[in-house]
């Protein structure tokens, strides 16, 4: 079956991404790296661009409902140590934020889509607000921006094969939930943090 190193090296092929660092370096303190969501291949290519010494301590956040669709993907989502989350048991007593927490303890970081779901037309729409009460329940965590690019054409919504094309992947600088910053401010914030990777 697949391994670690073989997915590493297939979702670098597929994507043909470039990878850059804006102010900011690979580093195991423990983190959340916040992406634009394009495809389903978008919590593969994050995880595979990260080193190897990083990525074993960063857990992805990944759609229950879809990472369980069929055998092999279930075994990707071992081999990249998915968090699965059940989108359509999301309670108050429930909540992915806790879940998250708990399993991440002090040492892993987290890999999720602020969006929830994936923009058309490769915008980025509002995020949602699980970043900002991740962040105000572990204001210390440093949250790292990323934007992917081209990455809904390797793989449009719909279809099952990915289309080689070349992607680039950039992280930006850390920030951090601020004191008394309101959800609406903070939303905006990072999403302008991911938007302005665009170009950089």
């Amino acid at each position: 079956m697949i391994t670690e190193t073989l997915l590493t090296w297939i979702a670098r092929f597929i994507s043909g991404a470039s990878v850059r660092w804006v102010d900011s370096h690979p580093d195991t303190c423990q983190r959340v790296y916040f992406a634009n969501h394009t495809s389903h291949l978008d919590v593969v290519l994050v995880w595979s661009a990260l080193p190897t010494e990083v990525r074993r301590l960063t857990r992805p956040i990944a759609a229950k409902d879809y990472w369980e669709g069929g055998a092999i993907r279930r075994h990707l989502a071992k081999v990249f140590n998915a968090m699965l989350i059940d989108r359509t048991k999301i309670k108050v007593h429930q909540s992915p934020i806790d879940l998250m927490l708990r399993e991440i303890g002090d040492t892993h970081s987290l890999i999720l889509f602020p969006e929830g779901g994936r923009t058309e037309g490769g915008g980025i729409g509002e995020f949602k607000s699980g970043l900002y009460y991740l962040s105000k329940k572990r204001p210390e965590l440093e949250l790292i921006p990323v934007h992917i690019n081209n990455m809904n054409r390797i793989l449009p919504r719909g279809e099952f094969l990915p289309v080689p094309l070349l992607s680039s992947l950039t992280f930006g600088p850390p920030m951090w939930l601020e004191a008394g910053e309101p959800k609406t401010e903070f939303l905006a914030r990072a999403r302008e943090a991911v938007v302005s990777l665009k170009d950089r």
